[in-house]
Order: C-alpha cells, then structure tokens, then sequence
C-alpha cells in the first residue's frame, strides 16, 4: 500500500508537468492520482483556452487545508461553488477554478483526465515561458 507524507509527493508529478513546480506535487496511484497544490492568489481561466469548451474537463475531489478555492460553471445556470479552510469538495468537469487567496490543498483526481488537464496546463505554460522570452 503506498504511503507519503504531502510535502515529500514529487514535484511536478515526479517530473512530468515540470513547469508546474512545487506548487503542484502528485504522484498516480492506481487510477487516481494523489495531489498537494499550494496556489494562489490567481484565476486559472486562461489555462482552459484550448481545451473542449474552455472549461476543465477533469473532476476534483479535495480538502483545504487553508485559504480558499471557488468553482466557476461558465456558461451554465449553476452556482459558484466555494472551498475554504476545512472543507471537503468535489469539483464536477466543466468548470474554472479561482484561488481566492494563497491556498493548499489535497485533491484525489481521477488519474487520465488529470493528465489531460495537466499536459495542456504544462503545454500553455511553456507558451507563456516562451512568450515572456521574446
């Protein structure tokens, strides 16, 4: 049974998504893969341009630990959802996340839409990378 105290997870899940630095730790476990995220203040809306409907496609299910996460629907008639220090969430595909402040957080992801979701975060960040360069 595979165990791991949050701060030792690999970073950048062990090397895959390198641009997301310690700010983002995972490892796969069998279907699920294991994050701790430690983001924010930001709005994360611009890292879904690209991907089906710009919205992210991949459920979340967490805890914060502390700060504050809100769960945007663009262009449906559902509420905002909001996270905070304590909580336990499940965030459905099809939405944007808001880290409202600086925030940690424990989420358990079903491993292939995360990779999805994380390869095009990486794939946009490097863009970024390249952009600010030149």
């Amino acid at each position: 049974m595979p165990v791991s105290n949050l701060e030792e997870l690999p970073v950048g899940g062990g090397g895959r998504w390198p641009l997301c630095g310690k700010g983002f730790q995972s490892i796969k476990w069998g279907d699920m893969e294991v994050a701790y995220t430690q983001a924010g203040p930001s709005n994360t809306s611009m890292a879904y341009a690209g991907l089906p409907g710009g919205v992210c496609m991949c459920p979340h299910y967490g805890y914060v630990f502390s700060g504050r996460i809100r769960c945007v629907y663009p262009d449906s008639k559902w509420p905002d959802e909001v996270a905070e220090t304590g909580d336990v969430y499940f965030f459905r595909a099809g939405h944007h996340l808001i880290y409202e402040e600086p925030t940690k957080s424990l989420e358990l992801n079903p491993a292939d839409a995360l990779q999805v979701l994380m390869d095009h975060i990486e794939s946009y960040a490097r863009d970024l990378t390249e952009k600010n360069k030149g």
